[in-house]
């Protein structure tokens, strides 16, 4: 196993999916890529780029989101795990799919937030989406685990 996807989203989850990935990483000496999909530019109706306001703040939420990824890959490195970090913009599903394959990935590790099935119904499930279409083994990590 040469390549470990980790995907991320900021959620309570998310400690978990690190904490699981690096210790797959580690025990077969793969190379974790930690990735994290920011939401795509919002279209504004009668606005070029959007308004100043939601500029400044989507560039705010994109610095945090940054650093935060960096600072993870630097805890990590520190403990001796080959990690790259990633965020990119765009449809989460897709684009973690698409990076999926252009890294050769051996592994998928993601969250899963056990919503409700109405839930699902009405906004959708990142993680049914890559079991749905992903080409590599899948590892689904639950945020109601204790351990």
């Amino acid at each position: 196993m040469n390549n470990i996807l980790a995907a991320i989203d900021f959620s309570d989850v998310t400690d978990k999916v690190i904490t699981t990935a690096a210790k797959i990483a580690q025990s077969f000496s793969s190379k974790l890529w930690l990735i994290h999909i920011a939401a795509p530019e919002p279209d504004f109706i009668g606005y070029d780029t959007g308004p100043a306001c939601e500029r400044d703040w989507r560039a705010k939420v994109l610095r945090e989101e940054h650093k935060y990824i960096q600072d993870k890959a630097l805890e990590l490195e520190a403990s001796g795990i080959n990690v790259t970090p990633l965020l990119i913009q765009g449809v989460t599903v897709e684009m973690i799919l698409s990076k999926a394959s252009q890294l050769h990935a051996d592994m998928i590790v993601i969250g899963s937030h056990g919503h409700s099935a109405l839930y699902k119904t009405l906004v959708g499930s990142v993680s049914e989406g890559i079991i749905r279409q992903a080409f590599c083994p899948i590892l689904i990590v639950p945020a109601n685990n204790n351990s």
